[in-house]
């Protein structure tokens, strides 16, 4: 593990108004569509990459870190299924996000891409990387939700017992027609943001927009719930013998990888960015002072820089030790 290198911000593309959501199209996986947005390269020579957001996201939230990185980058980003656009799943695991993933990266047939996962995009992200690495050029992991001994203590504590009751689904949904949007669109980003007043007001308005979506879609209630039971579910695992273990996979991952955190994340443990790094072999970490969960949404120009560090550093010729 070593310290992130930030390019300067000069290479990133310049700041303007911020971009509305990418370009969308569907896309068949396993008989079920996938929702995808495009971000079309600005430079001859761009990579191929793809974003995968966190519960309870979509694709929309990379809007403005993939329009900094079009000129490096031929990006999409994918709704998982249940999330977003995309038709809803038969199972909402790590493992079953995980073969989705991959089958869209088989689908594409771009070759190795540079995948860059939050939250549980992250936790997914790990899996394909250590499974898959003939997929994956690099990895850029921004709070991803590995496991940790204490989820009680973060903002999702209160929904942990409700996972246990029958009909929980019906329960939550139930509750969330008690909120109004506007309401929930700011506990959203008091929960994802260190500092909720940097989301523009597009971006405020994108989020009500996707909350009513929320609440017009009979599945979600079940996709959210049952992905915060995978993902509690994958942290039980983790502490016991078996391949399926988030981090016996973190540590087999040979890509080059970049973590990640926010000092003032409330939905995973701040320290867990640090163990990341620690257990993936070829890892470099940043950690933000007053940042939340979403660092690709509240300073998207350090989250680009610091990818951009990465690829330069990839791209550096070798320097061989003399004498």
């Amino acid at each position: 593990m070593r310290g992130a290198r930030l390019a300067d911000d000069s290479v990133l593309l310049p700041d303007g108004d911020a971009p509305p959501p990418w370009p969308a199209r569907r896309v068949v996986i396993g008989g079920s569509m996938l929702h995808v947005r495009d971000t079309p390269a600005t430079e001859p020579g761009a990579e191929p990459a793809v974003y995968v957001h966190g519960l309870g996201g979509s694709s929309q939230n990379f809007t403005d870190v993939a329009g900094l990185l079009a000129g490096r980058f031929d990006a999409q980003a994918v709704d998982l299924p249940g999330f977003g656009y995309s038709d809803p799943s038969p199972r909402y695991s790590i493992p079953s996000f995980a073969a989705t993933l991959i089958g869209y990266l088989e689908h594409a047939g771009r070759g190795p891409v540079h995948l860059i996962g939050n939250s549980l995009g992250g936790s997914i992200a790990v899996r394909v990387a250590a499974l898959r690495p003939d997929l994956i050029r690099s990895l850029t992991l921004i709070s991803p939700a590995m496991p940790f001994l204490d989820p009680r203590r973060t903002a999702h504590g209160p929904y942990l017992p409700v996972l246990a009751l029958p009909l929980a689904d019906r329960i939550f949904a139930w509750g969330m027609t008690r909120i109004p949007v506007e309401e929930m669109a700011e506990q959203v980003l008091a929960a994802c943001f260190g500092d909720p007043r940097k989301a523009t007001e597009q971006r405020r308005a994108e989020a009500m927009e996707e909350i009513r979506l929320r609440y017009t879609v009979a599945h979600y209630p079940s996709a959210y719930l049952r992905t915060l039971r995978g993902l509690v579910s994958s942290f039980l695992r983790a502490y016991l013998p078996g391949r399926n273990s988030q981090w016996r996979l973190a540590a087999e991952i040979t890509a080059p990888t970049l973590v990640i955190g926010g000092l003032n994340d409330r939905l995973i443990d701040p320290r867990v960015p640090a163990q990341v790094a620690r257990a993936v072999p070829d890892s470099r970490l940043l950690i933000l002072p007053g940042v939340g969960h979403v660092a690709q949404m509240e300073v998207p120009r350090l989250v680009a820089r610091a990818i951009v560090g990465m690829l330069d550093e990839l791209s550096a010729p070798v320097v061989e030790a003399t004498g």
